[in-house]
């Protein structure tokens, strides 16, 4: 699609009072990502307050039918039957939608971009173009210079997803939760089905009963097989949710066409965008959420042979990134700022 934003466009954040949509902001600003307007929108009950942005009092005002007029770029992180509904009504008003939902992933239309990856998949779009999974992107953008290099055709994952993936009210209640249990008091869980402090369980995502798979183990694969263009590429996932605030960590063994060594793994990886690797053995020192959390870079370490597989075809690491950054409002931005623009008169 031909459709072109200004060169300092107007920006709606639909969501903005969630934990992305404050990431959307401050990544708008750490990148200087050139800004017009900015429209704040959230639901009815934000209405009214007010938020900073580049020394501005940004009213907030409630997301409706005419929120997009004017609008060059739409941001939307307010869930999916919220994008669903209003992600059309802002195409049909003007404005290019980035969308942080799981609404259109699998869109055939829709284009489902990781700049690392497929950034000329942008051009395709229709209005809309879709921001990857937080737990794919994590993985992914590590595996793609992999891949390139030497065809990944099978890929095994355990995700340890934090808080953050849940949005500001999981990231709350995990500290609550956690002050009770340190006073040795009772804490009834609200937003995520078991308790959270110092325990971890499935995703907290509806299981297929046919599959036993849940939806984000679901979503990893198929938009897996959609980024990389591979519907042969065999995955394999667990997802479980750990007490940690912000920054999600996965642990990969890839295998591959053909024999791949350690040292080729790193070479590879030494010069991939958005991948810095962390691997002191000697240290023990290896990706952590911790070190994750604020940084726009997936952490990559624990690279190693798999011994379970004598052919030498698989590799073993971890990995670790910042769910609310490049996992999410990062990733948009990027796709933003590649939008072509048309320099007004």
């Amino acid at each position: 699609m031909e459709t072109k934003v200004t060169n300092d466009p107007v920006v709606a954040i639909a969501g903005v009072t969630g934990a992305v949509g404050a990431e959307f902001i401050a990544t708008m600003d750490r990148r200087g990502f050139r800004v017009g307007k900015l429209k704040a929108l959230a639901s009815a009950r934000s209405a009214g307050n007010t938020l900073d942005f580049r020394g501005q009092r940004i009213v907030i005002e409630e997301l409706t039918e005419q929120s997009f007029a004017g609008v060059d770029i739409a941001l939307f992180s307010a869930g999916g039957d919220i994008s669903r509904r209003f992600a059309p009504i802002a195409v049909k008003a003007g404005a290019v939608v980035v969308d942080n939902s799981s609404a259109f992933r699998m869109d055939p239309h829709v284009p489902l971009v990781i700049p690392e990856i497929n950034a000329g998949r942008i051009r395709d779009h229709k209005g809309i173009i879709a921001n990857p999974n937080c737990a794919a992107i994590t993985a992914l953008v590590p595996l793609w210079p992999i891949h390139k290099a030497n065809r990944i055709r099978r890929l095994i994952l355990s995700t340890y997803q934090a808080a953050s993936g849940g949005g500001a009210a999981a990231m709350e209640e995990l500290a609550e939760s956690t002050r009770a249990s340190l006073n040795g008091e009772t804490h009834e869980p609200k937003v995520l089905p078991h308790p959270y402090a110092f325990n971890l369980f499935s995703h907290n995502t509806p299981i297929d009963p046919a599959t036993g798979y849940n939806e984000e183990e679901t979503k990893v694969i198929q938009e897996t097989r959609k980024i990389f263009e591979d519907e042969r590429i065999a995955v394999g996932v667990t997802c479980v949710r750990v007490p940690v605030l912000r920054a999600h960590c996965e642990a990969i063994t890839f295998e591959c066409e053909r024999p791949i060594t350690e040292a080729e793994v790193r070479e590879i990886l030494s010069g991939a965008p958005g991948v810095k690797i962390v691997d002191d053995r000697v240290r023990n020192y290896f990706p952590m959420p911790i070190d994750a959390s604020g940084q726009d870079d997936v952490l990559v370490g624990r690279i190693r042979r798999d011994t379970s597989d004598p052919s030498g075809h698989s590799i073993s690491m971890f990995v670790a990134a910042d769910q609310l950054l490049k996992g999410a409002a990062l990733n948009a931005i990027q796709i933003a700022e590649l939008l072509p623009q048309r320099v007004m008169a």
